[in-house]
């Protein structure tokens, strides 16, 4: 390298270390400005040291003043970790999420809460809801529809009882991979996986693994620790699980739907104040009465109110009997929402509330 280019890039590292110095001033003195805020929110009866609502209105306006060349998922991305740690020295948060640790459901927690908050895990997703009703945890992060197998039938049935409610939306890129220890495809007898896990990617193990045992585990983290004692073994997890547990890729990305997606709710015991974009999901069920469901939905055409999503399962108290789970954008708290709202429940058999929250972007 020449002694002008050599000049050239000592200039630019001087530039980028007193650049870095500042950047580390001013995130402390957020840092400093946060724990001002937590000082004030511990004198009250109830503190709420996440905001989901104001959090949001934050990441907007930094995308709006983002001129680049970072992109706004970027921006978004690292000032999450920003307020993350802010939000960390004002008070330790917890979230209870599907276990072990190296779940889709951690990822999930970590994209929206950041890296400062504690992971909670457990066995079951029932086990999560009753982890935050019962306040041994402060959120809960649940799988809750995938773009491929549709809804998550443990967290809509638990949808139904619980008093939590939705708090923030999370929808995370499932990128699938075949993991073990033995030295290629050749060597797996049997492959542990989540059930819709095994469902999302049963073409590719048609087609490359046809004489091994499928075997359903209780997440797909808990399959690579299964795999990690069992050389004849695989898991399909993803690249946390794989470090976790240090496992080997024997096959990158192999789900059969290169866009596959699941959305998570993160749930909490309050109700979340408007943002200026979001929505709500509802829990509903038909009258006995003929056009029952166009009966059901029409406030929701009459005031101009977009539903997102809508999803049927049978009911458990009657045969022949469903319940629907419908997304719909704005506030409950919105004029027009809430007026369809109070007519939609005066139609409805059964009406929930399951929270209003941020849209994700």
């Amino acid at each position: 390298m020449s002694d002008n280019h050599e000049s050239k890039l000592r200039a630019i590292r001087e530039r980028i270390d007193e650049i870095d110095a500042q950047l580390l001033e001013l995130l402390n003195r957020r840092v400093k400005e946060a724990q001002r805020i937590g000082e004030i929110k511990a004198s009250l009866d109830e503190p709420a040291f996440y905001r989901p609502e104001r959090e949001a209105k934050v990441l907007r306006r930094l995308r709006k003043l983002n001129a680049g060349p970072l992109d706004g998922a970027e921006v978004e991305a690292l000032f999450r970790e920003i307020m993350s740690a802010a939000r960390g020295s004002e008070a330790g948060l917890s979230v209870a999420v599907l276990g072990p640790l190296g779940t889709y459901s951690e990822a999930a927690a970590r994209q929206h809460f950041g890296r400062a908050v504690r992971i909670a895990p457990y066995s079951t997703i029932d086990e999560i809801f009753r982890a935050v009703e019962s306040g041994q945890n402060d959120f809960a992060v649940a799988p809750v529809e995938n773009s491929t197998e549709g809804g998550v039938s443990g967290t809509l049935d638990r949808l139904t009882t619980t008093s939590l409610l939705a708090c923030g939306e999370i929808n995370l890129r499932i990128r699938h991979n075949l993991l073990g220890r033995g030295d290629g495809l050749q060597s797996v007898r049997r492959v542990f996986a989540h059930s819709q896990s095994l469902a999302q990617c049963k073409r590719w193990l048609d087609r490359n693994l046809p004489e091994a045992e499928l075997i359903a585990a209780g997440s797909n983290a808990e399959a690579a620790l299964r795999a990690r004692d069992d050389e004849s073994a695989a898991a399909i997890a993803g690249d946390a699980a794989a470090e976790r547990y240090e496992l080997k890729h024997l096959a990158a990305n192999i789900e059969d739907e290169p866009g596959n997606a699941t959305r998570f709710l993160a749930l909490s015991t309050r109700p979340t104040p408007p943002s200026g974009d979001d929505k709500t999901s509802l829990l509903l069920s038909c009258r006995h009465r003929p056009g029952a469901l166009f009966h059901l939905l029409k406030p929701l055409t009459d005031h101009k109110v977009d539903m997102t999503r809508i999803e049927s399962r049978p009911s458990k108290t009657g045969l022949w009997e469903y319940i629907f789970f419908i997304d719909i954008k704005g506030h409950r708290e919105d004029a027009e929402v809430k007026t369809a709202l109070q007519k939609l429940k005066a139609e409805a058999g059964l009406y929930k509330n399951l929270g209003s929250y941020p849209a994700s972007g």
